[in-house]
């Protein structure tokens, strides 16, 4: 069978056109201790969201479906906007267990590649039935469906739409994922099924991380050739040292081209958590909608300096500060729990 990469697709870029944004209404309290805030914070995402592109809204039942109704109406979301599809998920995070969708531009088709979640190597047997939910997924989608054959979650790469890949050592390489498979294996893999041929490895993400590193918490790519860096300015802080190491990595770095990227200072928040310990929360786990860059804030001091940057790497869309305090403490926030769907 020809790859992905042979029959024309790629993961296009998150900047590139959306037909529709796939999520999954929150509703473990293990998860979500203070479950209702984060309903309400996840409500206000779909309400901003939902203007731009369709939103397709994973329920358990009916109960939880008229739930997420009267939170919704309540914040002016037009429901025709909406689809809600039953499915038997155990948590939210859509971006990890949840398919990664390729294009070929040239006959304007879209097909969905199918990796292995092992619920971040393992750690949560209650979650590893996510990994049935793209299968689900695709029984309304009805996509040409790829299956590379290895360990892989969507919140752990990061792409620009032309061939680069960033990614890092911490999770990618993590014995917890694919043992069986080298660097240039797991490399292989990824150029075969998302037409991908360049690759940028950093080294580790923040405290607090369950995921191992996942990228989209420490390095976004705001277009092609530049890249928004979380960076932690406080020398006594432990994220300090690990993300100006990612820092001055992603300045020797270069594009597929061989050009030089443009590296922005993102800065981090201040910390975020309470007596159990520290939550993993990122300025960097934005949403880039059609229209409106959705990113979370907490709270903190650094919040409208974030937002500031974030703005002037995004001078074609709005961005929107959401409040995601509450969600955080699932390990996540707007990005984690988000995929988006590529229009063609």
């Amino acid at each position: 069978m020809k790859t992905p990469e042979e029959l024309g697709f790629h993961m296009p870029a998150e900047w590139e056109p959306h037909a529709a944004v796939w999520l999954a209404w929150p509703h473990d309290t293990t998860s979500f201790p203070f479950l209702e805030k984060a309903e309400n914070e996840f409500a206000d995402f779909v309400a901003e969201i939902h203007v731009s592109e369709r939103v397709e809204l994973h329920v358990l039942d009916e109960a939880m479906e008229k739930r997420a109704v009267e939170m919704l109406q309540a914040r002016g979301v037009r429901l025709a906007q909406v689809n809600f599809r039953r499915a038997a998920y155990a948590d939210i995070w859509l971006r990890d267990y949840g398919p990664i969708f390729v294009v070929n531009r040239q006959s304007k088709q879209l097909a969905m590649t199918k990796w292995g979640f092992n619920a971040w190597g393992n750690k949560y047997e209650a979650l590893l039935k996510d990994n049935e939910i793209p299968y689900a997924m695709n029984e309304s989608l009805r996509l040409r469906l790829f299956e590379p054959g290895i360990i892989l979650e969507g919140g752990s790469i990061e792409v620009n739409g032309k061939g680069t890949l960033l990614t890092t050592v911490q999770c990618l390489l993590n014995k917890n994922r694919n043992p069986q498979c080298s660097k240039e294996e797991i490399e292989k893999k990824l150029g075969d099924y998302l037409g991908v041929r360049h690759f940028i490895w950093l080294r580790q993400g923040i405290e607090g991380d369950d995921t191992d590193g996942h990228i989209d918490d420490i390095a976004r790519f705001a277009n092609s050739t530049t890249v928004l860096c979380a960076c932690q300015p406080d020398e006594n802080d432990p994220d300090h040292r690990v993300l100006e190491n990612n820092y001055e990595l992603l300045q020797k770095a270069t594009d597929q081209d061989g050009n030089r990227l443009r590296v922005v200072r993102l800065p981090m928040p201040a910390k975020v958590g309470d007596a159990e310990g520290r939550l993993p929360a990122s300025y960097a786990n934005f949403y880039i909608g059609n229209t409106k860059v959705v990113a979370p804030v907490f709270g903190t001091e650094n919040d409208p300096a974030a937002l500031e940057v974030i703005q002037s790497a995004f001078p074609d869309r709005k961005v929107v500060g959401l409040q995601a305090r509450y969600l955080v403490y699932g390990l996540g926030t707007f990005h984690c729990m988000s995929q988006q769907q590529p229009a063609v």
